[in-house]
């Protein structure tokens, strides 16, 4: 394939070098059997299951592709049978039940078993096995085979245990397979039952998919998937543009509108479950309840949507979007820019002694996101907050936020594809939490309590008084829900997920 210096600099350096890397490689093959997807973030790792990359939402859509979920989930969000065909606990829940499915094979031939199924769980459980919802999996032991049928103790209830089953890390590795190989076995030549196989991987340029043909549910559309790994969205967008990519998500929505109504080209933009917030970490002044409630109240987030975001975007005031299960209307933190003056002069902070304090951001990672954190700086420096940016991958966002090591402030977009407040509050709040920033005895004692609550309704209102506590005491900074925008060659038909999940499987030809 020869591209002249012109196309080049058009599809800018990442994408030349893909395009150089493709050219080279006896795996690339064009046609209609072919979907080409110029992606937002790379895959770090093949282990759905374990390090910083299995809880990052965005990967699922090529975990998913590869391997099985315990449980399925529809576009909608609505859960149905995966590698389990049925699942429950006993009248009292002090036991559960899950029924595995039959007649599927994993992508080397050998056969899916429940063993398969315990293996996964127990290797979740372990306190050193890297998995990082490790406490959630630890919740059942005591596994047991009864033909197609396993059995456990719950040691505590956790009322999501079977919700995370169909979220992240909730996937099944083969037993017999990661044993031999190992770990790094693994990384090198991943196995699933899922719809593709792996068969090719380039570093941070591209990975290949090729269809499985044994596949147990509904067959692909296409043969071959390729994702193209392409963190800057300018590039994406010339990706999409130039024909070299069929489709392409999380450009800026300008891009959005312009390139909807290019010939050939087609969109959609759809609330997802993602939401935009403001890690606050209890560190330096953010120790100062002043200093954060006023970082707050000098934020216009009607304005981002508006104008920034040419009106894609729900403004949100706490960490559950409409659509989940604990939200509550009644709770506002409003924009209040003399309040948040006030607030800071009680500090003995001002426009001309402003207080100081880093915000880490991506840049590209999703539409406006460096350019929403600019305008908040610039927000905040009105009323006496002086910020400076630093600009981070979205892979040094995890390995920082699980050590603890974030800045005072940082940019951040949480998914909660299963809308229940414990992933999305409690996760994102609760201290012994490895994702959560601000860590406090106040607020873990009003969260302990509801992790294990059976009474339903008791739960949803006790996640709600908690989610206005922390509005009262400016422990986070919600800023919206997200639309995401997906565009894309008009031969094709895409099915947009509530997820977030670009998923192969959710695109066909038109």
């Amino acid at each position: 394939m020869l591209l002249t210096r012109r196309q080049s600099l058009a599809l800018g350096a990442s994408a030349f070098l893909s395009e150089v890397l493709f050219a080279n490689s006896h795996a690339i093959a064009a046609g209609k059997d072919t979907l080409t997807i110029a992606f937002n973030v790379n895959v770090p790792s093949f282990d759905p299951t374990s390090g910083p990359s299995s809880v990052n939402p965005t990967i699922q859509a090529i975990y998913r592709s590869i391997f099985d979920q315990y449980i399925g989930q529809k576009p909608d969000l609505t859960f149905q049978p995966g590698l389990l065909t049925g699942w429950g606990w006993n009248e009292d829940k002090t036991k559960l039940w899950m029924d595995v499915r039959s007649g599927v094979t994993w992508h080397d031939g050998s056969r899916f078993s429940p063993e398969d199924v315990v293996f996964s769980l127990e290797r979740a459980a372990k306190k050193d096995g890297g998995n990082p919802v490790q406490f959630i999996w630890a919740t059942a032991a005591n596994y047991k085979i009864d033909g197609n049928r396993i059995t456990a103790d719950v040691v505590r209830y956790e009322p999501t245990f079977f919700m995370w089953m169909a979220f992240l890390t909730g996937f099944v590795l083969p037993k017999a397979y990661y044993e031999k190989v190992g770990a790094e076995g693994f990384e090198k030549k991943p196995i699933g039952t899922g719809p593709f196989m792996v068969e090719e991987y380039s570093g941070n340029a591209f990975l290949r998919l090729k269809a499985n043909p044994n596949y147990w549910g509904a067959k692909p559309a296409f043969q071959t998937v390729i994702f193209k790994f392409m963190p800057d969205a300018t590039t994406r967008v010339a990706e999409i543009e130039s024909g070299s990519s069929d489709i392409t998500l999380e450009v800026s929505y300008e891009e959005y509108d312009r390139l909807i109504n290019k010939q050939g080209l087609a969109g959609v933009a759809a609330p997802i479950s993602d939401i935009g917030m403001i890690f606050i970490t209890n560190k330096d002044v953010m120790l100062d309840k002043n200093v954060r409630l006023a970082a707050i109240h000098a934020i216009d987030k009607k304005a981002i949507v508006s104008r920034l975001l040419r009106g894609y975007g729900v403004p949100i005031d706490t960490l559950e979007a409409p659509e989940y299960s604990a939200y509550d209307p009644s709770i506002r933190t409003q924009y209040d820019p003399k309040k948040a003056v006030e607030l800071l002069n009680a500090s003995g902070f001002s426009p001309e002694k402003p207080v100081k304090f880093t915000i880490q951001t991506t840049r590209g990672f999703k539409p406006k996101d460096f350019e929403m954190i600019q305008a908040i700086v610039g927000m905040w420096r009105k009323v006496g907050i002086e910020a400076e940016i630093e600009v981070y991958e979205i892979a040094k966002h995890f390995e920082l936020r699980t050590t603890h090591k974030l800045a005072p402030a940082a940019f951040y977009n949480w998914g909660n594809a299963i809308a229940d407040p414990t992933t999305s509050t409690g996760f994102a709040m609760f201290g012994p939490s490895p994702h959560s920033a601000w860590k406090s005895d106040d607020l873990d004692a009003k969260i302990g309590p509801l992790w294990g609550e059976k009474d339903e309704k008791k739960r949803i209102e006790g996640w709600k008084a908690v989610d206005k506590y922390i509005a009262e005491q400016g422990y986070v900074i919600p800023l919206l829900q997200y639309v995401q925008p997906i565009v894309y060659k008009s031969e094709l038909r895409v099915t947009p997920n509530t997820s977030g999940a670009l998923q192969p499987t959710l695109v066909a030809r038109a």
